[in-house]
């Protein structure tokens, strides 16, 4: 089965072509970044003009570069949300025109599935040469990125249970904030993890809010912690140490997303936790993962850089699983910019 997948939730103008939920044959992305930049994080309108001008291109290039024609596609998928309303838009209605016209399904779906079914997804290159390891039901799912913090048990293929999320910034936020208040710029994952480097981790004793307390996730106080120490520094016209300040807040980031889902793996019974979304493609918390999850026994799955910043070949392979499942096709499918998953 293939599936010519959509994305365009954010700042991301993605197309992606996907043969049975786990071959990429596509997976073409249009970053904004570039443009955001000067503005110091998305402006909406500009993300959906530009969504609008990449879009058709992305499609004939996917196509060409499969050799493949309209008529070889089995259905179209789309994020329908969550997102920017208008950066949505520009998706669905190419989604709709091409299943319409071509007159097969069309299959909406949700971001944040899109994210978990990264994992599901064979990243090297084809023809394959060994087996595509999937997670195993059933696991904890962690999806950090710059609009959502959950933490998620996932029972099998479509069947989610939300064990936590976030109850103001989202992880992403606090980078692009703290970075924007070190004068690092934009986006703030990648500057801060870059200045992070040279940095000492254990400079700052950052708060780590609400870390035995449920699943859910607090990062304001976070926030206005460095916000506070930064605004103490410059009054006493101290040298504003940004190194071992973006050192010190990735790891406060990584003990709380570590602490959590570890502690949700024991709690629920799950062997395996898998972390996906933009932030997890930051390498000091894979490795954190990586250590802990090894010392404590359990499964660890991180995905490529690609597939864990927006992209299309995931929504290609969530729908895959969702229409294997549900058999579902709804050609009237609207815009939801605050959908939930479950």
């Amino acid at each position: 089965m293939k599936i010519l997948a959509i994305e365009t939730s954010c700042d991301e103008t993605a197309v992606a072509i996907i043969e049975n939920g786990q071959d990429i044959l596509c997976n073409l992305i249009s970053s904004q970044i570039n443009t955001h930049k000067k503005y110091g994080g998305v402006v909406p309108e500009i993300a959906s003009r530009m969504h609008t001008e990449k879009i058709n291109i992305l499609i004939e290039k996917a196509l060409t570069e499969t050799k493949l024609s309209f008529k070889d596609l089995d259905a179209i998928a789309v994020t329908y949300g969550p997102g920017l309303e208008g950066a949505l838009l520009v998706g669905i209605t190419a989604a709709k025109t091409l299943a319409q016209t071509l007159q097969i399904p069309l299959i909406p779906t949700h971001h944040i599935a899109g994210h978990i079914y990264a994992h599901f997804l064979d990243p090297s290159p084809l023809p394959h040469t060994e087996e595509h390891k999937q997670p195993e039901f059933p696991f904890i799912a962690l999806v950090v990125s710059g609009g959502h913090t959950n933490l998620i048990k996932v029972k099998g293929h479509f069947d989610f249970e939300i064990i936590g999320h976030t109850l103001d910034d989202a992880a992403g936020e606090l980078f692009d904030k703290a970075a924007r208040a070190l004068g690092l710029g934009y986006p703030g994952g990648p500057v801060i993890e870059e200045e992070a480097k040279s940095g000492n981790k254990k400079a700052f004793n950052f708060p780590r809010a609400m870390l035995k307390k449920g699943y859910n996730f607090s990062f304001s106080g976070l926030k206005t912690a460095v916000i506070t120490t930064i605004r103490a520094l410059e009054a006493e016209e101290k040298e504003i140490n940004t190194a071992d300040i973006s050192a010190s807040l990735q790891q406060t980031i990584s003990d709380i997303l570590v602490y959590k889902t570890i502690r949700a793996c024991k709690e629920f019974d799950c062997k395996t936790i898998v972390i996906c979304g933009g932030v997890s493609a930051n390498n000091a918390i894979k490795t954190t993962f990586a250590d802990e999850t090894t010392k404590k026994g359990y499964q660890f799955f991180s995905c490529p850089k690609i597939l864990c910043t927006d992209n299309a070949a995931m929504i290609g392979a969530a729908a895959y699983y969702n229409y294997q499942k549900f058999r579902t096709s709804n050609p009237y499918i609207r815009v939801n910019p605050n959908a939930k998953l479950c």
